[in-house]
Order: C-alpha cells, then structure tokens, then sequence
C-alpha cells in the first residue's frame, strides 16, 4: 500500500495534445464549399469574388468597428477564446463521477485530509482545486459561496466573449453595404466619361456586390456561429462544473459515498426513453 509520501512524489499528469474540433472545421469547410459549388453551378467564375477593395472595406472596417465597442483586454480573452474552440473536448463525464466518487470513499475513512494525499494525481485541474478549497476552508457553506460565484463568472465572461462576435456579426453586413454604396459611386464616376467607362465601370459594380457578398458571409459563416459556439460550449463546461461542485460539497459535508454517487449520476445524459403502445390490444 502507497505511503502519503509515496504519493505526494507522483507528477501531476499531463495532458496529452488536445485535438482539432473537427466537427468546428468540417461545418466551415461544407459552408464554404457549398456556397462555392453553388456558384460554379450557375458559371459563375470564382476569381470574381475576389476583389480586395470589398474585403478592405468589410474586414477593415469590422476590426476597426470591435476596437471601438470592445476594450483591447477583452478582446485579447475573445480571441483566445475563439482559439480554445479549435480544439475538441473530450470529457469523460462517467469516468468523472467515478473519480469523485472514489475519493468520497477516501475521505469517508480518513477524512479530507486522506484526500488532501492524493491532490498531486487529479489531472483536472478544476476538481484538484475544488479539493484545495474545500481542505483550506473546511466550511462548506463558505465552500458553496465561493465555488458558485466562481461558477457564474466563468459562464459571464463567456457570455461576454460570445456578445463581442454577436455585435461584430451585426455591423459586418452594414460595413459590406458601405462598399457596395462605394462601388455604385465609383461606376457612376467613370459614366461621366463614355470612352473610360467600360472596364473601370465593370470593376466598380464588381466591388459593390462582392462587398455586400463578404459582409454576409462574415457575420453568418464566422462571426455568429462562433457566438452560437462560444455558448454551447460554455454550458457543456457549466455542466461538468456543477458536477465537480455538488461531488466536492458532497464529499466535504461528510456524505455516504453511494450518496454522492447517485447525486452526481443524474447530471449524465440518457437516452430518451421508448414511447410506450397507447392502443391497448382488444
């Protein structure tokens, strides 16, 4: 039998690589791809959305439109927040409660100093500090106060991340509209002189509806999907913390081990049950 020493010397372990949010990257590539393909079908030639004035205007002056709504902090946490959404979650949230669970057992004999042994190999890095606290507080109504305040800032900050693309997604369709109006001036520029009129002419038009064109693709194909993602997955996390929060007060209120176990088996997901025969068989 290990020693608290002996256990006390284990590396904290280590998180492998995490990897790519596929589902993430194959939505934007079937979006992309469909609306190109789209495209082709009618013989529309792709180089023809490609026009640098329009994606100046739009991605210009998108940025310029969040660095006057958004403090440059808060935008610096979006964007990372955005980066932490190429990568998959993989929670195991069964092998979760059985963790919890068996340090329920732990402390259901030693206390929660027996468990305080064992915080170097928890590899959550949420639950090994829900542990500290509740060791250093030892008061789990102080426990509960501090965990839920924790608990709902977390979920602020990322309903603040997602509104900074929301209101982005919201002015890029406007901005793509300030360079079609561009276009449109600059086509009726060149009409004023017949013999320079044609290709000039034919760029500006181009210009006006390829604008409107990105400005929609932006706010739809990126900005607001990332908001709609930035939310599911700030409530998966919720979920898993308010597990790791009644398994922790559990376990710190002294509760029976089977107890915690239940408790913490109702936040699992199962599968809807079958609809039952309503025609009773004469």
């Amino acid at each position: 039998m290990a020693t608290s020493a002996t256990v006390l010397a284990r590396p904290i372990p280590r998180r492998s690589a995490a990897p790519l949010d596929r589902s993430l990257i194959l939505g934007i590539v079937i979006a992309l791809a469909a609306i190109l393909a789209a495209s082709r079908v009618t013989g529309i030639d792709l180089g023809y959305f490609l026009h640098p004035v329009g994606g100046l205007i739009v991605i210009g002056g998108t940025l310029g439109v969040m660095l006057i709504t958004t403090p440059r902090r808060a935008l610096l946490h979006a964007a990372q927040r955005i980066a932490g959404l190429l990568t998959a979650q993989n929670l195991d949230r069964s092998a979760l409660i059985d963790e919890i669970a068996q340090h329920s057992r732990t402390a259901r004999r030693g206390g929660m100093l027996a468990v305080e042994s064992q915080l170097r190999g928890i590899a959550n890095n949420q639950l090994r500090r829900a542990f500290e606290l509740a060791v250093d507080l030892g008061n789990p109504t102080e426990l509960r106060s501090l965990l839920e305040t924790e608990l709902h800032l977390t979920e602020r900050q990322a309903e603040a991340d997602a509104k900074i693309l929301e209101v982005a997604g919201g002015f890029a369709p406007t901005l793509g509209i300030i360079g079609t109006v561009i276009g449109l001036i600059d086509v009726l520029r060149h009409f004023s002189s017949l013999s320079a009129a044609g290709s000039s002419a034919g760029y500006g038009i181009g210009t006006a509806f390829v604008s409107t064109i990105y400005g929609l693709a932006l706010a739809n194909l990126f900005l607001l999907p990332l908001a709609h993602r930035i939310r599911a997955r700030a409530a998966e996390n919720f979920e898993t913390s308010e597990i790791i929060l009644e398994g922790v007060l559990a376990i710190a209120s002294n509760d029976h081990p089977s107890l915690v176990r239940m408790r913490l088996e109702a936040f699992l997901r199962r599968a809807p049950a079958p609809a039952s025969d309503e025609h009773d068989h004469s």
